[in-house]
């Protein structure tokens, strides 16, 4: 029954894209991307599989976070353990969910406590210009956790480019079952040289039943910013943002019966950026300012886990075209990680890093971009990180390979989890010993322009890892240290995986026309499989949860003053059982999400009804994590 839906999924898909008739495109299949190069170039000159959406599609599909939108994006695995931001970990080619980086307009957002927080993106949806998605090793242009691959968010101001004018007004507003209130407003406006743009979205509900306790979440994130052109060719961009969860947290992180768990986690977004461009070159410095409090309860009895932490960081970048078919960009980086925690105990790191990125064109259709990194780490001291990048591009064709070196620091969770208790019966145990992980990640892909409105991209890759950082059930016995441990405790202990080799396949579509008689279609889909191995005998947690086979999809049809959108995805991985808690990982599941739209005045005003999980499946992507059976809801939708 699943593998009839799974080609339902994609039959659909692919008929969309096939037998259509097409008078105009939505959107650019071979757009413009800065993540790969640290500069605008077309995505099919950067040797890269690339993934840009828009903005303006959070609003057209049934997605209630950031987090739900990359979850149906081609290739994009989101382990999700709680819905509508609650919390979720993205994984990207079959590594842990640490080894994904996530970007805010050039500078990094990942937290230094745990990866876990990395899909709290403090951006309202109002101000998101585009997401770029970059699959596959990084580190040499962007560091540490840039392993699987890179995911930038771009906003409307800090894109904005002088002498233009624009204005734009959203709201919506939802409501539905299980208490879900939820709502979004938000606005862009630029006139000349000076940009703004702000907005807040706000996800409440009393939540599903679980095991005695209710899955409630209360979510919200605001956001600010401004952009201004001095003059031609020097502006200053400036955002604040504040973004809160408060949500039911039972079996995120345990499989004990006792494990009641809610958590409030909190975050602090300050980002200045200054940057000159004229003519053959170009200089900007990016600053960032991080600060997110932390508060875990396993139950109600006891004593709240609290952790505060800060990341300070500075990004400097040139960019030079040295010649017409040469340019050279460079760079120098500085980040600093702070924690205060009653867990983990109080802890400060340096790293800092510089890169050179060298694009070079070569007659007609060949470009080659080698780029190295020199990384320093104050705990683990040099490292030297090289990738080369080289693509052809023919009229209806791109041949792209790229093969490079990246790496890993433990983030603080992984390094002191439980170490500064008096006393842990069970549960995950931090290591302050962890090397970095390293690996070398190679892929070869083609992209086919050749129908019009229409792009597929596959790429085959590896990824062979060193000292990759996981949770492995340890014994008692073979814990490095016991001073606060129970001889009879069940525990995790962080370690370094001698080798693992991930080896996978991945299949990207992307579709998009727009018709006569106000008919539009647009779809994506993503295909992925994914082998890994390692030569540890006991599964390592994270590893051993990624998808073996993954699809997903979106579609959206407007015909008309009705639009109706899809999103799904079908996912395959290694089951698993707790007993304690009649828990499981069944071994597949399919979800499917469907909205209706109706227009009432034009195409501003629209009222909507949506279904989450349509079939109603009980599924999990994380061992206890319960995630919602269907949900019904409905609303409406202003924009002007």
């Amino acid at each position: 029954m699943k593998a009839i839906k799974l080609l339902s999924a994609v039959g659909l898909t692919w008929l969309c894209a096939t037998t259509l008739h097409a008078q105009e495109t939505e959107i650019e299949l071979d757009p413009i991307t800065v993540t790969a190069s640290l500069h605008p170039v077309s995505s099919s000159v950067t040797g890269r599989n690339i993934i840009v959406i828009k903005g303006d599609q959070f609003s057209k599909l049934p997605v209630n976070s950031v987090d739900e939108l990359l979850r149906y994006l081609p290739g994009l695995e989101v382990q999700m353990r709680g819905p509508m931001g609650a919390q979720s970990d993205i994984v990207l080619r079959g590594g842990t969910f640490q080894q994904v980086l996530v970007i805010l307009d050039g500078i990094r957002i990942n937290d230094p406590n745990t990866g876990h927080f990395n899909s709290y993106i403090p951006i309202a949806p109002a101000e998101i210009d585009r997401i770029e998605v970059l699959k596959g090793a990084s580190s040499a242009i962007y560091g540490s956790e840039a392993v699987g691959g890179v995911i930038q968010i771009i906003t409307k101001s800090f894109a904005a480019k002088t002498g233009q004018k624009s204005k734009q007004l959203i709201a919506q507003g939802t409501a539905g079952q299980f208490g879900l209130l939820n709502g979004q407003f938000g606005g862009f406006y630029q006139n000349g040289n000076t940009a703004v743009s702000g907005g807040i979205i706000s996800n409440n509900a009393s939540g599903q039943q679980q095991r005695g306790t209710r899955g409630y979440l209360h979510n919200t994130s605001a956001s600010v910013s401004i952009n201004h052109y001095l003059d031609p060719y020097w502006n200053i961009s400036y955002r604040s943002s504040f973004d809160r969860r408060d949500f039911a947290a039972q079996n995120f992180y345990t499989t004990f019966r006792s494990d009641t768990a809610n958590e409030k986690v909190s975050t602090f977004w300050n980002q200045l950026k200054l940057a000159f461009e004229k003519e053959h070159q170009s200089f900007s410095v990016n600053l960032g300012y991080k600060a997110v409090k932390d508060q875990y309860q396993f139950n109600s009895v006891g004593t709240p886990n609290l952790n505060k932490s800060n990341l300070l960081q500075g990004l400097a970048i040139y960019k030079w075209l040295a010649a017409s078919n040469t340019t050279i960009t460079t760079g120098s980086q500085w980040v600093n990680k702070q924690m205060t925690s009653n867990d983990r105990g109080d802890h400060t790191l340096n790293q800092a890093g510089s890169f050179l990125i060298v694009d070079e064109k070569i007659g007609t259709h060949a470009t080659v971009s080698p780029a190295i990194r020199v990384e320093w780490n104050e705990r683990s001291g040099w490292q030297f990180v090289p990738q080369l990048n080289v693509s052809y591009k023919l009229p209806y064709w791109q041949l792209r390979g790229s093969a490079g070196r990246t790496t890993r620091d433990a983030d603080f969770t992984e390094r002191f989890n439980n170490y500064n208790k008096s006393f842990v019966q069970s549960g995950s145990i931090g290591n302050p010993d962890l090397a970095s992980e390293n690996s070398f990640s190679y892929e070869a892909g083609a992209d086919f322009f050749g129908l019009k409105n229409l792009k597929l991209s596959a790429t085959i890759f590896q990824q062979r890892f060193t000292k990759l950082i996981d949770y492995v059930t340890t014994p008692y016995a073979a814990m490095p240290r016991k001073e606060n441990l129970s001889p009879t405790g069940t525990y995790a202990l962080a370690q370094n995986i001698g080798q693992v080799n991930s080896t996978g396949a991945e299949l990207d579509i992307q579709y998009s026309k727009k018709f006569q008689d106000n008919q539009q279609l647009w779809a994506t889909f993503g295909f992925t499989w994914i082998d890994s191995k390692s030569n540890n005998t006991t599964p390592s947690f994270y590893l051993s949860s990624h998808a073996k086979y993954l699809a997903n999809f979106n579609i959206r049809y407007t015909v008309n003053r009705f639009s109706f959108s899809l999103n799904g995805l079908y996912k395959q991985r290694t089951p698993q059982t707790s007993t304690a808690i009649n828990a499981d990982i069944s071994t597949d599941y399919f979800v499917l999400n469907a909205q209706l739209q109706a227009f009432v005045y034009r195409n501003k005003v629209s009222i909507f009804t949506q279904a989450d999980n349509l079939f109603d499946k009980q599924y999990s992507d994380l061992l206890g994590s319960q995630m919602p059976k269907r949900w019904l809801m409905g609303g409406f939708k202003v924009t002007l």
